[in-house]
């Protein structure tokens, strides 16, 4: 049965030290305000150039490590961040990615030296967080294979276990009110607006005892398949993210 009232994951996409430092400080700002515990998706060796948006913060590091130390979830977010594959991912929001497609080998690669960044800068890694959602079975096992056995995707209402991972999911990107269940709301610093972030601030002191973090959903949760009912509910939201997607190309109204 979904959890009721609603809880709430915050999650910070893209991080790395030449990540927007302005819309980064307010954000992390606000996290320490309110003492949130988000999944902080840490880029060990950006090459995006579409994540240069500030000089690099000699600061950056020691701010995760103090993040971290306050309750925040590290994740492995990919390697480089360079999405050049257009193979399918097992999510299919996208089919821009970094590792689906890639052989099983060089995936493990690329996450075995991501997480030895990551954990040189003092950090210990706990989730996979794909780029662009986009990752495959081979992905999957090559986390296992690491000890990474956590991942923050997938558009259920509720943790589930597939392919031998605990799935915490994210489905929304976004501040959205909801009556019941676990919802990740993922925010990209290089990308959110001013008034995004203001509507986080909204959201979060109207829902403050609502947010929680991956060390209370791991407790809280019982670690199971997803239900016929979820698989159903699953495969509906993905539906209603295709069709806004296309209208959005066609330029058609939403």
């Amino acid at each position: 049965m979904l959890c009721r009232p609603a809880q709430y994951l915050l999650r910070c996409d893209d991080l790395c030290p030449t990540v927007s430092s302005a819309r980064w400080q307010s954000l992390a700002g606000l996290i320490r305000e309110f003492g949130l515990r988000p999944i902080l998706a840490v880029v060990p060796e950006n090459r995006d150039a579409e994540l240069e948006q500030s000089p690099a913060d000699p600061g950056f590091w020691a701010g995760m490590r103090e993040m971290e130390t306050a309750g925040a979830a590290i994740a492995l977010h990919g390697y480089r961040h360079l999405c050049a594959s257009q193979e399918r991912s097992l999510i299919g929001l996208t089919r821009a990615s970094e590792f689906a497609g890639v052989d099983e080998a060089t995936q493990r690669l690329w996450i075995r030296e991501g997480l030895r960044i990551l954990r040189a800068h003092g950090l210990h890694p706990r989730l996979w967080v794909a780029p662009r959602h986009g990752f495959d079975r081979n992905t999957l096992r090559a986390l296992r294979a690491e000890g990474i056995e956590l991942v923050s995707d997938g558009l259920a209402r509720e943790p589930f276990v597939r392919e031998g991972m605990t799935w915490i999911p994210q489905q929304l990107w976004g501040p959205v009110e909801k009556t019941k269940g676990l919802w990740t709301i993922a925010i990209h610093p290089n990308t959110a607006r001013d008034e995004d972030l203001a509507a986080l601030r909204e959201f979060i002191c109207a829902h403050a005892a609502q947010f929680t973090s991956v060390d209370r959903v791991l407790v809280e949760f019982p670690r199971r398949p997803m239900s016929v009912g979820e698989r159903m509910y699953a495969g509906l939201a993905l539906g209603r993210i295709q069709a806004r997607s296309w209208r959005k190309r066609m330029g058609l109204s939403l």
